[in-house]
């Protein structure tokens, strides 16, 4: 515990040693800002000419050269105004900018002072803290990882950065066991693995943010859609779909278009065909629709439809609904970020007597869907109010009946779980699923949210036992928050190899000669009529280079058939590992992987 506010001030330090060290190389560099991050630091530079990443080995050694320097790291207080002449003087617009910045949210202008430190002939503005010098960094501890672009300020609109990435420990080991760590978390990038393995594809043409699902990365999210709605079948809900766009009005009600319009994308104004607008007709009627963001409001008018009786709940309702988002272009990156994507969503409307139940339950299906993929590395978040803060749509006794009945279902169920106090939505306490990636960060992937909102701006009711109305309580669950995102996760989870249940080629047939063609047909038909997913590879290639293919291509199982298994009506059986299983009847074989199937290995 010590150490991490040490290490926080040495990467601190360390970008602005980098700004130094840039200095130096480029008198007429102008400085953005430069933070410490997790495991290191970055700088945001506007630069006369593009780096390139041979200038990263030479920004290093002069870093080091200031650190052997043992310069001081000196701290001055002074006046706003006399701040912005002295970085006007030095032509620093992104300081001076900074500084104004600061004036604006203080009304005593003049009573406004601002933290400068000096480190050699560099003097940066910054409210600190930092080393006394940078003789207290370890020369050895510290790598430049990589230059990106960055807009100024994170805005569109404002000129692009160019961001110098650096990483920092205290230690030489700790470095070199993070480098080996990102070294290997980057043969599983999910964007790497996705191009090799053609799982998924972004096209200008189309659009960014906007995937395609290629054929086997398709044939995978299909087995994971079936997986789920036959999961959710057998827990009793119901499957819906609603339409990609809905009239504004739908999310007026629901509150979207006054909170969430950030996220959005601006309205279809509709009223007449393309042809007419083209031609300038006025359109006789006009209606204004969105794009999705949420499948909820759609999903609410399913429940809303007719009235509802209390012997009728729980009712759950699930969808495979695409939602489209507004994200930054400069934010978007593979499956993770994308602006169009599809949620494994539901909603279960249900009793308060029934709430434990129905919580009991997801997390009964949670256990089993992470069990079936092989998840062990998972906690639960738990995000509850905070009295202090007065945000919160529901009445208090609302609020602690349903956080305490969260907090009973993880214990009950003895599982790993923190709470995080004021992290709740204002209309209602939440439960993440955080798993822990390749990069050995958390990525949230699945969400129980309980709503005290949409009941009450929808009006939602069942008329109970005693003949009244009730509002019913309304949880929002997803168990695969987006497949896009999911899918991210999953393939560099498993770096590609899928296990034999989720793989988009199970089987590949690889003839030794094209005299064996025909009966490798014979066994990719028979495999095929059985479902399992199989293909024949007919190159001309040799035999060691198609398997060495197949491996590569990570197919589960390859059959090696020649004359020998031709006659005997066998294969010769190899899984992606190189090893060899022997030969066995085709029907054996069929036989032993339907077993692994259904018991999702």
């Amino acid at each position: 515990m010590k150490k991490q506010p040490k290490i926080e001030t040495i990467r601190h330090s360390l970008a602005h040693v980098l700004a130094a060290a840039v200095f130096e190389m480029f008198p007429d560099a102008k400085f953005g800002m430069g933070p410490a991050i997790e495991n290191g630091f970055y700088y945001d530079f506007d630069l006369p000419r593009t780096l390139i990443p041979e200038d990263l080995e030479i920004l290093e050694g002069k870093i080091r050269n200031i650190i052997k320097a043992n310069y001081k790291i000196e701290k001055a207080i002074i006046p706003a105004d006399e701040a912005i002449k002295k970085f006007r003087k030095s032509n620093q617009p992104y300081k001076v900018e900074l500084i104004k910045d600061l004036q604006k949210s203080t009304k005593d202008k003049k009573a406004l002072y601002v933290s400068c430190y000096a480190l050699h002939n560099f003097v940066d503005l910054c409210s600190g803290p930092h080393l006394k010098s940078t003789g207290e960094i370890n020369p050895k501890a510290l790598k430049l990882t990589k230059i990106s672009g960055a807009y100024w300020k994170g805005d569109e609109k404002k000129k692009m950065l160019q961001r110098i990435y650096g990483v920092a420990f205290e230690t030489e080991s700790e470095l070199k066991e993070y480098l080996r760590m990102m070294e290997d978390a980057e043969k599983r990038s999910h964007v790497k693995i996705g191009r090799e393995l053609e799982l998924f594809a972004n096209f200008a043409e189309i659009g960014q943010g906007l995937p395609v699902w290629l054929p086997k990365g398709y044939r995978i999210r299909r087995v994971l859609e079936d997986y789920m709605i036959a999961l959710e079948r057998s827990y009793g809900y119901e499957h819906i779909s609603t339409p990609h766009i809905n009239r504004k009005e739908l999310f007026e009600t629901s509150g979207h278009w006054g909170f969430y319009n950030e996220s959005m994308y601006p309205p279809l104004e509709v009223g007449q065909c393309l042809k007419d607008a083209q031609e300038c007709k006025r359109p006789k009627v006009k209606e204004t629709f969105v794009l999705k963001p949420m499948n909820c409001p759609a999903g609410i008018m399913v429940y809303n439809m007719k009235p509802r009786s209390y012997r009728e709940l729980p009712m759950k309702i699930g969808e495979l609904g695409t939602v489209y988002r507004y994200e930054k272009s400069g934010e978007l990156h593979g499956l993770q970020r994308v602006r169009g994507f599809t949620q494994n969503d539901a909603h279960i409307y249900c009793r308060e007597d029934q709430l434990e139940d129905q919580f009991l339950e997801v997390v009964e299906m949670l256990k089993k869907f992470f069990k079936d993929l092989g998840f062990t590395n998972y906690k639960f978040r738990l995000s509850l109010s905070d009295a202090s803060k007065d945000k919160y749509v529901g009445s208090p006794k609302q609020w602690k009946k349903v956080e305490d009945i969260l907090r009973k279902v993880l214990k009950k169920n003895k599982m790993d779980f923190f709470e995080a106090k004021g992290e709740a939505a204002f209309y209602g306490p939440k439960l993440d699923v955080q798993a822990v990636n390749v990069f050995g960060k958390e990525d949230s992937i699945s969400t129980i949210q309980v709503d005290f909102n949409l009941p009450e701006r929808f009006d939602l009711s069942y008329i109970d036992e005693k003949g009244k109305k009730k509002r019913p309580y309304l949880i929002h669950r997803a168990l695969i928050g987006s497949f896009e995102r999911f899918f991210a996760f999953l393939i560099e989870y498993y770096a590609g190899a899928f296990p034999l249940w989720l793989s988009p080629v199970q089987v590949e047939i690889i003839p030794v000669s094209e005299k064996f063609k025909k009966y490798g047909k014979e066994i990719n038909s028979f495999l095929s009529s059985h479902n399992i997913r199989s293909s024949i590879r007919e190159s001309s290639e040799s035999l060691g280079k198609r398997i060495r293919e197949a491996q590569k291509q990570k197919v589960n199982y390859m059959l090696v058939v020649g004359e020998k298994e031709m006659k005997a009506k066998t294969v010769a059986v190899r899984d992606r590992d190189k090893s060899d299983l022997g030969v066995m009847k085709t029907e054996k074989f069929l036989e032993k992987i339907e077993k692994e199937i259904a018991e999702k290995k």
